[in-house]
């Protein structure tokens, strides 16, 4: 029993020492060719529809997890097909909760990125492809739907094969794909949720519903998550291009 115990405290150190570990910076070009690959995937619009869902998880996670984090109760997720989504959630219609709640959706995705890119600028690859891989298991806990719990576990699947079949340099190269990703992803939704408003569309958008909570502009909390996810990719891509 003894060393039963042993061989396992063994094996969980062996494993903690590796994902707490860091782990070589690759070469400035895979930063670079993983920016080139994620701005191709963004830019074309035929390729955003679809590689928005992955987005679409980063935004209503991040609404669900500052429900958690506000003392709300997190109902449910549902992720649909046209890259749109909806988090509910219980408690005080009003005050900073909802507030924080609703603010989380569209910076969470940049933020998430900026976080990544730190981990990454400091060595923790494989610490990130393990945090990624709970918040998504996390996240399929409260989806609501086939398609988002499809979206979700495909997400993660992904990762879980990244983090346990490849090498390190794959593992780096998809580390900074992902955070590029999210932090080049995170700027578009801000700009779409501003045309769609000039053209009298998006009503109940999220800035929609902050002004109607702060009494505040729309416009401003707009503004707000340009800022944030400009400042985020300004601020990750210095980390990732190690300047």
């Amino acid at each position: 029993m003894e060393s039963m115990v042993s061989t396992a405290s063994a094996s969980f150190g062996s494993l903690w020492d590796e994902v707490s570990g860091t782990q070589p910076d690759p070469d400035v070009w895979v930063a670079v060719a993983t920016l080139v690959a994620a701005a191709a995937v963004i830019l074309p619009h035929a390729l955003w529809r679809l590689s928005r869902n992955a987005i679409t998880i980063a935004h209503e996670g991040g609404h669900g997890l500052v429900a958690l984090l506000t003392g709300r109760t997190l109902t449910g997720i549902r992720l649909h097909s046209d890259t749109s989504g909806l988090t509910v959630s219980r408690g005080k219609p009003t005050g900073i909760g909802m507030i924080l709640t609703a603010a989380a959706g569209y910076t969470a995705p940049p933020l998430l990125g900026l976080g990544g890119a730190a981990l990454l600028g400091a060595g923790r690859i494989t610490l990130l492809l393990w945090l990624a891989t709970v918040l998504l298991i996390a996240m399929l806990v409260m989806i609501r739907n086939a398609y988002g719990a499809v979206s979700v576990l495909v997400t993660g699947c992904t990762f879980v094969l990244v983090s346990w079949l490849t090498g390190p340099q794959v593992q780096a190269a998809f580390a900074y794909a992902v955070v590029w990703f999210l932090l080049l992803g995170g700027v578009r939704p801000a700009f779409e949720l501003q045309a769609k408003r000039s053209r009298g569309g998006a009503g109940d958008s999220d800035a929609d519903q902050l002004s109607r909570l702060t009494h505040v502009p729309a416009g401003l909390w707009l503004f707000l998550f340009h800022a944030v996810s400009l400042c985020s990719l300004l601020g990750g891509g210095r980390w990732l291009l190690g300047l």
